[in-house]
Order: structure tokens, then sequence, then C-alpha cells
């Protein structure tokens, strides 16, 4: 909500088309609303799960990062073109080895998660994950050409790879079948973005 506000504040002072307040204000409401309805139902279980306050935490800080630094922008003028990114004077071995050593930590971060979740460690566990990861990225707005693309998408695009594959667990699809209709939803969301690319292009 902070940063919505925030947001209309620079708008209003640089001249910026905005929202009528009246509609500002009812977007503030439900999604505030669609909030607290999220954090009742979660408290009627047992309470909000630790995860989900370590997913905001980071949804925030990562937004924050990507959105209102120098090092974001860097980072998708980096994946947009390295060579153009280079010549403008940013050091991208910089921005590279960041970037890796950012991905180690929260590949660890999710590795802890994951082996808390299932109670055990054992060196198989995640593999054949990559493929929702690639598709939540994909289908949260990512390009392969690289330079676009949000947390907040790729945080919907889990959303949706996760429906999915419940949804296809309880209709008792094969694991087979499974990897085969994901592999389609990905390839949808590939084309579907080469597609938009050659239109804006």
């Amino acid at each position: 909500m902070f940063y919505e506000v925030n947001r209309r504040k620079q708008d209003f002072k640089y001249g910026l088309i905005t929202t009528s307040l009246n509609r500002f204000v009812a977007k503030l409401v439900i999604e505030i609303g669609i909030i607290l309805f999220i954090l009742y139902w979660l408290s009627l279980y047992k309470g909000v799960p630790f995860i989900l306050i370590i997913l905001t935490i980071l949804v925030i800080f990562y937004t924050f990062i990507t959105q209102k630094t120098t090092l974001g922008r860097s980072i998708y003028a980096f994946g947009g073109n390295e060579r153009a990114t280079k010549l403008s004077g940013i050091n991208t071995n910089r921005i590279f080895f960041l970037v890796y050593v950012n991905m180690g930590i929260l590949a660890a971060l999710a590795g802890i998660i994951f082996s808390g979740r299932l109670n055990a460690a054992a060196p198989s566990a995640g593999s054949g994950l990559e493929l929702d990861a690639i598709a939540s990225c994909y289908i949260g707005g990512a390009s392969a050409s690289g330079g676009v693309g949000t947390i907040i998408g790729a945080i919907i695009g889990g959303l949706v790879m996760g429906i999915l594959n419940n949804g296809m667990s309880i209709m008792g699809i094969g694991i087979d079948w499974q990897q085969a209709i994901k592999g389609m939803v990905l390839l949808v969301a590939v084309a579907f973005d080469i597609i938009s690319r050659k239109k804006k292009g």
C-alpha cells in the first residue's frame, strides 16, 4: 500500500497520467481486503505459515532492489543486452558475480526449506523442479531475450504452476503426462513471448 501511494505521489508530482482518486482508493481497499481475507483464512487453520512470512520479506526486498536501486537497473540492462551494458560503463563482471552469488544464497535457502518440509535431506530432493521454476518465470512475464520480468510476476507464475501440479495430482494424472502438460504450458508461454516481441518490434 505504501508503495502504491508513493508511486501515485511521484506520478502526480511529474504530471503523469494517474487514475482518479476514487478508483485508486477502491483499488487499495480491494487489495487490503484480499490480504486480510487470506490471513483470516490461514488463521482458522494453524496461523500464518512461517514460509509465507519469509516469502513476503524476500518479495519486498527484491522488489525494492530491482525497481528502486541502480543495481537492479543494471541487472535488467545486463539481461537485455550485455554488450551495450558493458559499453555504457557498467561493470558487467561484477553484476554477473553478484547475481550468481545471490542465486546461490537463494538456492541454499530453498534447499533448507524444502528439506524441512520433507523432514529429510536427500541428494535427489528437488530434482525435476527445474521445469516448474523455468515455467513459473515465463508465465510470470520473463522473456527469453532477457531484461524483462518482475518479482511479483514470478510469484504469480509459481502459484499457477503450484495450482496446476495440485490439480493434476488430485485428478490422478500420471507423472509422465504431468511433465508433458507442464512442458506444453512452457512452450505456450515462450511462444506467446516471441509473438508479443515480434509485434512490439
